[in-house]
């Protein structure tokens, strides 16, 4: 079983508390070495003033110069060093005899350290062990009024008192730090609580493996992805995985809303919508994403369906053949029953001339296509017809129409030719008529259908030919309607030719170069 490490919010607040005790640890010791120098600059300056003072005074120098010197120099001394803070003052004479001390049982011993310098006629400080132990002191000279040496005058402050003041000053230090301290760690605190929200409480590992799973997942997609932040919705998005690069062909870097196909450019929620883009048939989803703080972005994901476009469109043909040739046969079971009384009646000549009249109107448009179309061509164009007359619309192929010369492929054939009668089926309305040409014209395939319908504008026309155009419902649209032109526009580029609609009649007319000399 694996143990759960801490959060990274834990980690780091860990981390700042142990580096903030470090800092004040650090912090408290160069404070008391600092108070501790202090104190000893104190103590040097303190000792050298009243040690040069005392030395100058006439009373040190009338105490040098009596028999009896102790009696004069021990209460001078001992008041100086009350009123300078000092531990000692001695007074002795140049052979180190002491004529005062703050032990006076030392009294008329010997002082115990360096004089040669002072007698020298130099004043220093030094730190030595004496009898009270450490401590800091000045020797100074003293000169008669003649400017004789007479003495010396000594003094100091112990270490001891030194460490009392530190150890006084101490709590205070203290105090400092540690308020310092509790304030910095309450801060710390404070952005731990931050980060533990904005880390959702995970670890660095659960950071890492949602880091790595998410990546490879968004790599290994058979969708494509785009994810834009509520805060930016025109970009630049937030996720962009390889497949949603490949199927809308979007540039590398940065992705803004500006770089999708116009169709996809709105924010409106989409649910299983065809798209057509310049090369591909597209299933589009498109939804806002909302967190616990609130809305996060909206999400695009894309399939492609180009080749299940395809597959669907000569799906819809061959239902359409098999609809009209199950009408047909309904309606020739009807016509046989009524050729089958006629005969019974004995009208033979009027049963013959109704059976050929039945036959006549499809088998003289498959004898006109014969060689000018392929077989599933003609029998699109057969079941169109049909279709057509159940909508009370006039479907007809001009003379002379030759669908074979376009050199396209059979199912990209019957999509354009399908969409396109299919549209002016719908344009012209009952009652209407529909005409078909095709043929070469000026070195280039042209293929023409005309209808009795109103027509469309340039700008409608260009409208007509993206995703989201149609004259049928929303719910129509989701499910594929509307991607007539689109399909056809997509597929005559595709081949390099060109597509224009007209007013009076209306009429659209594909034009295609390069492609002709097709197999007939």
């Amino acid at each position: 079983m694996r143990t759960r490490t801490r959060s990274v919010a834990t980690q780091s607040f860990l981390a700042q508390v142990a580096v903030l005790l470090v800092i004040a640890a650090g912090a408290s010791w160069l404070v008391i070495t600092q108070a501790r120098d202090d104190g000893d600059r104190t103590a040097r300056a303190q000792t050298r003033a009243a040690a040069v003072a005392l030395a100058s005074s006439p009373s040190t120098v009338a105490a040098l110069a009596a028999p009896d010197g102790a009696s004069i120099a021990q209460p001078v001394a001992q008041r100086i060093g009350r009123l300078a803070g000092l531990d000692f003052v001695v007074i002795m004479r140049p052979d180190r005899t002491r004529l005062s001390h703050a032990n006076p049982d030392l009294i008329g011993g010997k002082f115990t350290g360096t004089i040669d310098r002072a007698l020298a006629g130099e004043t220093f400080t030094e730190t030595y062990a004496g009898s009270l132990g450490p401590s800091i002191r000045t020797v100074t000279p003293v000169y008669d009024a003649s400017g004789t040496l007479v003495g010396l005058v000594s003094a100091g402050v112990t270490r001891a008192r030194l460490g009392d003041q530190v150890r006084d000053a101490l709590p205070r230090i203290l105090a400092v730090v540690i308020a310092g301290l509790v304030v910095l760690v309450a801060l710390s605190f404070l952005a731990e609580r931050r980060l533990r929200r904005q880390t959702l409480g995970l670890s660095s590992d659960d950071l890492r493996g949602l880091y790595e799973h998410h990546d490879a997942v968004l790599h290994t997609l058979s969708e494509g992805l785009v994810v834009f932040d509520a805060d930016a919705p025109a970009g630049p998005a937030r996720v962009v995985n390889d497949e949603a690069r490949r199927l809308l062909e979007l540039p590398g870097g940065a992705v803004v809303r500006s770089d999708l196909p116009p169709s996809l450019q709105g924010e409106d929620d989409l649910t299983d919508e065809l798209h057509v883009t310049a090369s591909r048939v597209l299933l589009v989803n498109r939804r806002p994403v909302t967190g616990p703080t609130g809305p996060l972005g909206t999400v695009l994901t894309v399939r492609d369906r180009t080749e299940l476009q395809t597959v669907l469109g000569e799906l819809d043909t061959a239902r359409s053949l098999a609809e009209t040739l199950s009408a047909q046969a309904h309606e020739h079971a009807n016509r046989l029953h009524s050729v089958i009384t006629m005969i019974e009646l004995g009208e033979g000549a009027a049963a013959t001339e109704l059976a050929v009249a039945d036959r006549t109107a499809s088998q003289g448009l498959i004898d006109r296509l014969a060689g000018d179309a392929t077989p599933s061509t003609s029998a699109l164009l057969v079941a169109k017809t049909a279709a057509a007359a159940a909508l009370d619309v006039e479907l007809t192929v001009a003379a002379g129409t030759d669908l074979a010369a376009s050199g396209l492929p059979d199912a990209q054939l019957l999509t354009l030719v399908g969409n396109l009668v299919d549209n002016a089926i719908d344009a012209a309305g009952p009652g209407g008529w529909v005409e078909l040409s095709a043929g070469i014209a000026d070195g280039a395939w042209v293929l023409a259908v005309a209808d009795s319908g109103p027509g469309m504008g340039t700008e409608e026309f260009a409208r007509a030919r993206t995703r989201g155009y149609s004259t049928k419902d929303r719910s129509d649209r989701a499910h594929g309607g509307g991607l007539g032109l689109a399909l056809v526009d997509q597929l005559v580029r595709q081949a390099g030719g060109t597509i224009a609609a007209h007013r009076g009649p209306s009429t659209v007319t594909v034009t295609m170069t390069g492609t002709t000399g097709g197999a007939r």
